[in-house]
Parts: structure tokens; sequence; C-alpha cells
């Protein structure tokens, strides 16, 4: 049976590669060094300083402290959304300073993407001991 076409096809191939894997990456390695200077315990302010020098100095462009607009059925609300971090122009980056991520977090995140039509998010958590802790999550045209 040579003739038979293999079981995965070219477009499913194409469509499990990660999107902006290459700026997760970059993203990641900053808060990699960050979290290996300054270890965890400290409260969330001071890693938001901290990101924002690391991220600076590897010339990763950013935004912190970024409103992003919500919308509903196609219309603005006046009420606006603070991401920790706009990355690139693509990608939400929320960072934390707990014990550990829970699904709260990882909902927030979620319905961030969803409301501002972002398609790539990142929660980083600086306060897990002994390792950083990070998830990246992506919103799907199924769940938009």
């Amino acid at each position: 049976m040579s003739g038979d076409k293999p079981a995965h096809s070219e477009s499913r191939a194409i469509s499990t590669d990660l999107l902006y894997k290459e700026e997760v990456y970059a993203i990641i390695g900053a808060a990699i060094d960050v979290h290996k200077e300054l270890g965890s315990g400290f409260l969330e302010a001071v890693y938001q300083e901290a990101f924002e020098i690391e991220l600076a100095a590897r010339g990763i462009t950013f935004i912190a402290q970024h409103e992003l607009r919500i919308t509903y059925k196609g219309r603005l609300l006046r009420k606006t959304y603070l991401a920790d971090f706009f990355v690139y122009d693509r990608i939400i980056v929320e960072i934390k300073a707990l014990d550990r991520l829970t699904s709260r977090e990882e909902a927030q995140l979620l319905h961030y993407l969803k409301a501002t039509g972002m398609h790539v998010g990142l929660l980083i958590n600086f306060g897990s001991i002994g390792r950083l802790e990070w998830k990246r999550m992506a919103l799907t045209k199924g769940l938009s």
C-alpha cells in the first residue's frame, strides 16, 4: 500500500505550529533571568519593574501597563483592560507573584484575550518557590 496517503495531512502539520513561538521564547527567557536574579518572595510590583529592565536590555519591544480596548458585540466599551505588558504589539503578558497559578488566573487571561481580540497570552508567576512558573495560552477561532 505504498500509494496510500500518510495519516497526517500537510495542513494539519502546519496548524500545529505555535503562534509567535520565537517571541514567546524570548519573553520567557527574560522572565527566567529575572527569576534567577530575584528568586521568589517579592511583591508583583518588584517583578514588574525588573521585567521591564530585562525586556529593554534584550531589545524586546513592549509597553508596560498598557491600556487595551474591549469590545462587546462589535462595540468598544468605555471600560478598558490594563495589561501588565503588551509585548511585540501582539502578546499579552500577565505577571503574578503567587504560590502557584490557578484556574482563576488562566480564566482571567483567556477572558482578556477574547475581549481584546488578541491571540496569544502568557501568565508568568515569579512567586513559586524553586522555579519560574509560566503558561502560554492561545485563543483559537473555536473559542472566539
